[in-house]
């Protein structure tokens, strides 16, 4: 049954695109991750937050950038197998038996349904939710609600009544070294405290409070009662802190990039909204559902790129279809943009330019598909050749004349009979 569904050549197809479509978008979203993550690595140590949280933001992230992955990596997974189709020869054996490129693309365009299904539910649930994630926990951050280390070797301010200053940290931030304290109190009077070591305890009585315990140290009391400050030695000594009060996070639905299809659907016909944040939903609405819809041409844009001309092995094709679908992608949020400040409706900035990019790739492919000889981009494939002939003609050059120079080598002229 599945044979027959699937023949071999189907099944030699689907290879074909798996492997590129697979890497590409391992590595796409790779890198897109590698370079935020920097950020948030020094953002956390600024924040002095657990480096835990760094994996959970990435986490929360790694939707946002499915989104384009998910594209790139099918039309590269699509350009690259037929790539190795037409360079192998094994495209024109397949032409020649009779197998036109549209029962060629049943296999890519069956996978380009199932990823546009998936990117279909990123982009409309997993982003909003994951956006809303992400902010909360950036929130959190830089509230202290994940609790902040104290920072070593600076003073620390808690309450703006408890001045704190380490010297050594660990455990985590548990177990304090070279501790300095310095308290206000509410009559004015001020304790100076040092201490050889401290720990950090919790009260399950009273969760909004720590007790710092300090182990051989001094104490300096200055009271305005008195005209001497006193001093005190101790072994232990407790140092309640009180914590800050966390702010809640607000509920999802800031901004309109947290909201999920069906909110958007219901704000952006709503008349219980002003004007402004229905032209932001449509914007946001139209936006998605453009990104998901421009898939289904991808699979005929990356056939008519990926077939180099005869007796070449030219790549520009793979270089065309990323700038392509980058710049559109681009040329969308532009239109988003445009449209959520309601100087034009969504159906002119992001519908027209699909319906010219649908336009264009579906020229590109039918000159590749229906016209003998024809080639999508054959005038960029003929200048790039020609200018890649002139560079290796002026590097050959200067290499000679630089070998040349260095052997000492020079030619003499024929001296007359």
């Amino acid at each position: 049954m599945f044979t027959k569904l699937f023949p071999a050549i189907d099944r030699y197809i689907f290879r074909l695109v798996l492997v590129p479509m697979i890497g590409t978008l391992l590595l796409a979203a790779s890198l897109l991750i590698l370079d935020k993550m920097l950020r948030l690595f020094e953002v956390v140590a600024d924040e002095g937050g657990p480096i835990g949280v760094v994996f959970r933001m990435l986490a929360n992230l790694l939707p946002e950038y499915m989104g384009l992955a998910i594209p790139l990596g099918l039309m590269l997974g699509i350009l690259f197998a037929f790539r190795k189709l037409a360079t192998s020869s094994e495209l024109d054996v397949m032409r020649a038996v009779g197998l036109s490129y549209t029962r060629l693309l049943r296999i890519p365009y069956l996978i380009t349904l199932l990823l546009a299904g998936l990117n279909l539910l990123i982009v409309g649930y997993l982003q909003p939710l994951s956006r809303y994630d992400y902010q909360r926990l950036s929130f959190e951050l830089s509230s202290g609600a994940l609790g902040a280390s104290i920072k070593v070797g600076e003073f620390n301010t808690l309450q703006g009544r408890t001045t704190l200053r380490i010297e050594e940290s660990s455990d985590n931030g548990r177990r304090l070294g070279g501790v300095f304290a310095r308290v206000t109190q509410d009559s004015g009077d001020m304790l100076s405290i040092s201490a050889r070591e401290g720990r950090f305890m919790a009260l399950e009585s009273e969760p909004n409070t720590i007790v710092l315990r300090l182990n051989d140290g001094t104490i300096i009391q200055d009271q305005q009662a008195n005209e001497m400050p006193r001093v005190l030695t101790f072994s232990s000594y407790d140092l309640p802190i009180d914590l800050p009060a966390v702010e809640r996070f607000r509920t999802r639905g800031g901004e309109e990039r947290e909201y999920v299809l069906p909110e958007l659907f219901k704000l952006g016909w709503s008349q219980d909204v002003d004007a402004g944040t229905r032209d932001v939903t449509r914007a946001s609405l139209n936006y998605r559902l453009v990104e998901v819809v421009m898939m289904l041409l991808l699979p005929l844009l990356a056939v008519a790129l990926a077939i180099p001309p005869k007796r070449s092995s030219s790549a520009l094709g793979v270089f065309v279809s990323i700038v392509m679908v980058v710049a559109y992608h681009k040329i969308n949020q532009y239109g988003q943009d445009v449209a959520a400040l309601g100087l034009v409706s969504p159906l002119v900035s992001l519908w027209v330019p699909f319906l010219v990019f649908a336009a264009l790739i579906v020229w590109m492919y039918w000159r590749v598909a229906y016209v003998p000889g024809g080639q999508a981009i054959g005038w960029l494939e003929t200048g790039a050749a020609f200018v890649g002939r002139r560079i290796m003609r002026l590097l050959r050059r200067f290499g000679m004349g630089r070998r040349a120079s260095r052997s000492g080598v020079t030619e003499e002229a024929p001296v007359a009979a």
